[in-house]
């Protein structure tokens, strides 16, 4: 079949950007891999209105309200392979063939990598977290550490004593500069440069951390920003620019969400250093209100 809009992904900025073109009556088809990033955690944070409830939840009733438009369809399935063909797209879907449309909206999200340390990867989500402003809330008042897993992790040490009391873990890699120093001693922050060697507890729970050098030190919870990576090759495939974020590369996207190739926008973790379920969803939004007037103001004929 051929669509107006195909919309590849299926969590928090694909489900909003397909909204505003159902909305709008036009012809969408929505695939869902069903493997979204957020699927370690309980609940999502900060979320206006969604608040404490589960990201699956979440997505399932967006679904739910989505196929109550007729113009909308909605897909499980992971989307291979993508090609431009004159001014049309062709999606090949793995197991169910090639569909076209005239518009793409990629919302496929990323791929996290974990620093490699014993008893993190089973707490992920849960008591090892990426966002004070999405998780912080529910450990605070407790022992919170910051694993240094890049540069600019010492800023986000600086953040974390809002809280609970925090210790820096450097790792003995990422060494903060005087500047930083300064800033991290100015708001309370423990250093300590043995690494982690392995995290203690009954996981999901954590209670401490073993370091190299053989102490035990108690910790509730500890935030690390993994490196990420596409968690779909269709970006590349199709020819978007990327650029370097913070943690990985990012498509780029112009104000509008548009990718550098004409006719597809991107949104959500893939197209933005920011992550969180409320930045994901707002940049849906404008995705999916801009690939509309993409299509409304395209040329007569």
């Amino acid at each position: 079949m051929s669509y107006e809009v195909i919309v590849i992904g299926g969590n928090f900025a694909g489900l909003s950007a397909a909204m505003q073109l159902a909305r709008a009556r036009r012809r969408v088809l929505l695939v869902d891999a069903g493997m979204p990033r957020n699927r370690f955690s309980q609940a999502a944070h900060g979320f206006l209105g969604q608040d404490g409830r589960a990201p699956a939840a979440i997505m399932e009733e967006g679904k739910r309200q989505l196929s109550l438009y007729p113009n909308i369809t909605l897909r499980d399935g992971r989307v291979v392979h993508a090609q431009k063909q004159d001014d049309q797209f062709i999606v090949g879907i793995e197991g169910g063939g090639e569909e076209l449309a005239d518009r793409l909206i990629l919302a496929t999200g990323v791929r996290d990598t974990l620093p490699e340390i014993a008893g993190l990867g089973d707490r992920w989500g849960r008591s090892v977290l990426h966002c004070p402003y999405c998780h912080g809330y529910e450990v605070s008042g407790g022992e919170l550490g910051v694993l240094a897993n890049h540069p600019h992790s010492a800023h986000s040490a600086v953040m974390i004593p809002d809280w609970g009391a925090t210790t820096f873990f450097t790792q003995a890699r990422f060494e903060p500069d005087e500047e930083q120093l300064a800033k991290l001693r100015a708001r309370g922050v423990r250093i300590e440069r043995s690494p982690i060697v392995e995290l203690l507890g009954d996981s999901p729970k954590l209670e401490a951390v073993r370091l190299a050098d053989g102490r035990i030190a108690p910790l509730d919870a500890i935030f690390v920003a993994p490196k990420t990576a596409m968690a779909s090759p269709i970006a590349e495939q199709i020819g978007c620019a990327f650029d370097d974020g913070m943690f990985g590369p990012v498509i780029r996207t112009g104000e509008n969400k548009e990718t550098s190739v004409k006719g597809v926008f991107a949104a959500g973790d893939a197209a933005s250093s920011m992550h969180s379920g409320t930045l994901a969803s707002a940049a849906g939004v404008l995705a999916g209100v801009h690939c509309h007037q993409s299509l409304v103001m395209q040329p007569a004929g």
